[in-house]
C-alpha cells in the first residue's frame, strides 16, 4: 500500500465512524451498484461520463480514489484484478479492494468490492495492498491489515506512530472470485523482533518446491529499506510461518521525511519473480519504482543482485505483477494524479491502472518492458499524415491515440506532443549518444537496442517506452469541456512515424 502520509495523519474517530457507516451502505447497495461503484447520484454520474479528462481506454473505477493494483491473477479463463479504493471519496482513505474481471486484460467488467475493513478485526482501519496465490481451485489474497493500536506496536512510523499492519489473508472457492473469506486472525501478525520498523506491508506469495515463500515490504530506523523474506508449509496456517531473513536491503539516504518511504528508509511494494533465467525484484521507494535483476540461491534464498533501473520515470507507482495464460509476466502500475486534493474532490475521480506491460530479461540481465502486444486490437484506424515545416505530425482528436516512432540507430531525432500552444511532451533521441533525453534525464540504450518509442494518449494520460528500456507515465490537465486534439510530430533523419485511432473500451466511462 502507497500511504499517503498527510491524509492519513488527518484521519479522526469521526471518519472511522463514518467508515463503518460506509462500509454497511455497500453491503445494501443493489448488485449493479455495488458493482460500478456508482450508487443513485445521478449528476455525479453524468459529470464523470463526461469528463474530458477521464480516459477511454485505461482502467479505473466509476468514480472516486483508486490507487496501487492488488492480487492480479488469471483464474478460470479470465483475468481478474483488484486495487486500493476508497468507496466514499476521491480522495486517499477507507481502503478497500476494487475488483474488475477480464477476457483480455484490455476490456473490463467492474465487479463488487471484494474487500472492505471489518470492524474490530485486524483490518479495521484500512485492507492495505497484496498478492494472489492460486492453489488447485482456490484463490489466496495475501494484504496488509491495518488498525489503530498504540504506539509500542505501531509500524508506520509517521509522526502519530498510531496504525499496526499484520499480514493477513482471505480466500474464494468461488469460480468468480465474487465471494471471500478473511482468516480472523493475522498469518504473520507482528514484525521480526529487536527492528526498529520503518513499515510491514505490501506481502507478496509463491510456492517453490514444498514451500510456500512470502516477501514483505519494510525498512529498518536510519538504516534503510529491505525486503522481508518468510515462508511456510502450509498457506493458512499461522503458527507456520516463519522469518527467515532479508532477501536484500538498501541505505537511507540520511535525509529524515514525514514519509520514511519519501527518503529511502521504507521500501514498499515488493514483488519478487523468476523470469528469463534469472530473477527480479521491484520496489517502490524515493517517489520511484525500482528493479533489480540477478540470481537466487535456491538453498539459502538470498538473492544477489547484478543489474538495476528505474521502471518509470514519471506518475507511475506500486506496481504488481501477474503470469498471464501463455505464462508470461505482465506488470500493472497506478497512475497517480498530479493535481490538488481539491481538484481531485471537484472531479470525483482520482488514479487509474496503466496498460498492462510485458517484462522480459535480455541475455545481459538488464530488463526489458513493452505494452502488451495485444494491445493493438484497439486500433480502430491509422491517422493521416500532415506536413508542415517541423516536420512530419499526426492528430490525436480528443486526446486519444496511440503512436509509435522508429528511429534507426546513430540517426538523431525529436518527438513532441503538443496541444494549441502547448507542448506537453518533448522526447530527443541523441544517435551520437545512443540515448534518449527527456525532461533534463537520460536514458542510455544498449548497443543491440533500436531506438524505437511507443506512446499512448488517452484523456489526460500519456504513457510512454523509450527504446524498450523505461517507461516514462506523465498527466496533463486542461480547462476545456472537451478533450483537445494533440499534435504529434517528429523531426529527425530517417525516422518513421505511424499513429492509430484507438476505440473507447466503455461507451460512457463508467463502465471501465
Amino acid at each position: 500500500m502507497s500511504l499517503n502520509q498527510e491524509l492519513v495523519s488527518a484521519r479522526t474517530r469521526r471518519e472511522f465512524l463514518e467508515l463503518i457507516i460506509a462500509v454497511a451502505t455497500v453491503a445494501v447497495l443493489p448488485a449493479s451498484a455495488k458493482a460500478q461503484g456508482i450508487g443513485g447520484d445521478a449528476d455525479l454520474r453524468s459529470r464523470l461520463a463526461v469528463d474530458p479528462m477521464r480516459p477511454q481506454f485505461h482502467l479505473l473505477p466509476a468514480k472516486n480514489w483508486m490507487n496501487d493494483p492488488n492480487g492480479p491473477v488469471y483464474f478460470d479463463g479470465k483475468y481478474h484484478i483488484f486495487f486500493q479504493y476508497n468507496p466514499q471519496a476521491a480522495v486517499w482513505g477507507n481502503m478497500s479492494w476494487y475488483h474488475s474481471v477480464s477476457p483480455d486484460m484490455l476490456h473490463w467488467t467492474h465487479l463488487p468490492v471484494a474487500f472492505t475493513p471489518t470492524p474490530g478485526s485486524p483490518d479495521a482501519y484500512g485492507c492495505f495492498s497484496g498478492s494472489a496465490l492460486k492453489v488447485g481451485r482456490r484463490v489466496y489474497q495475501v494484504y496488509t491489515g491495518t488498525k489503530l493500536s498504540s504506539k509500542e506496536l505501531a509500524t508506520i512510523r509517521d509522526g502519530e506512530d498510531k496504525i499496526q499492519e499484520s499480514q493477513c489473508l482471505a480466500y474464494s472457492d468461488d469460480p468468480k472470485l465474487v465471494r471471500w473469506t478473511k482468516l480472523p486472525e493475522p498469518i504473520i501478525p507482528l514484525p521480526p523482533p529487536g527492528m526498529q520498523i520503518t513499515g510491514f506491508r505490501d506481502p507478496s506469495a509463491w510456492k517453490q518446491g514444498d514451500w510456500y515463500y512470502m516477501t514483505v515490504g519494510a525498512g529498518e530506523a536510519k538504516l534503510g529499506g529491505c525486503v522481508l523474506l518468510y515462508r511456510s508449509k502450509r498457506v493458512e496456517d499461522a503458527s507456520s510461518w516463519e522469518y527467515m531473513h532479508k532477501l536484500t536491503s538498501g541505505e537511507w539516504n540520511g535525509k529524515h521525511t514525514a514519509n520514511p518511504c519519501d527518503d529511502g528508509e521504507m521500501w514498499e511494494c515488493p514483488d519478487f519473480f523468476a523470469l528469463d533465467g534469472g530473477h527480479v525484484l521491484i520496489y517502490s521507494t524515493l517517489g520511484k519504482v525500482i528493479w533489480e535483476s540477478g540470481k537466487l540461491d535456491a538453498a539459502t534464498m538470498t538473492f544477489t543482485k547484478d543489474k538495476t533501473g528505474e521502471l518509470d520515470l514519471g506518475s507511475y507507482y506500486a506496481p504488481k505483477t501477474q503470469l498471464d495464460a501463455q505464462g508470461r509476466r505482465i506488470l500493472w502500475g497506478w497512475i497517480q494524479e498530479k493535481r490538488s486534493e481539491a481538484e481531485m474532490k471537484a472531479a470525483g475521480w482520482s488514479g487509474m491502472m496503466a496498460l498492462p506491460r510485458l517484462m522480459n530479461l535480455d541475455k545481459d540481465g538488464v530488463l526489458r518492458v513493452r505494452v502488451l502486444p495485444q494491445a493493438a486490437a484497439l486500433r480502430a484506424g491509422v491517422l493521416p499524415t500532415e506536413e508542415s515545416r517541423a516536420g512530419v505530425v499526426k492528430t490525436l482528436r480528443g486526446a486519444s491515440g496511440e503512436v509509435m516512432c522508429s528511429g534507426s540507430k546513430g540517426k538523431s531525432y525529436e518527438f513532441s506532443l503538443t496541444h494549441g500552444e502547448t507542448e506537453v511532451l518533448k522526447v530527443n533521441y541523441s544517435g551520437e549518444r545512443h540515448a534518449f533525453m527527456t525532461d533534463g534525464k537520460v536514458i542510455a540504450l544498449q548497443p543491440g537496442d533500436l531506438p524505437t518509442l511507443h506512446a499512448y494518449v488517452d484523456g489526460s494520460v500519456i504513457e510512454v517506452i523509450m527504446g524498450e528500456r523505461i517507461g516514462y507515465t506523465k498527466r496533463f490537465y486542461y480547462s476545456q469541456t472537451t478533450a483537445p486534439d494533440i499534435r504529434a510530430g517528429v523531426t529527425g533523419d530517417a525516422v518513421k512515424i505511424t499513429a492509430w485511432k484507438i476505440r473507447p473500451i466503455s461507451a460512457n466511462r463508467l463502465t471501465a
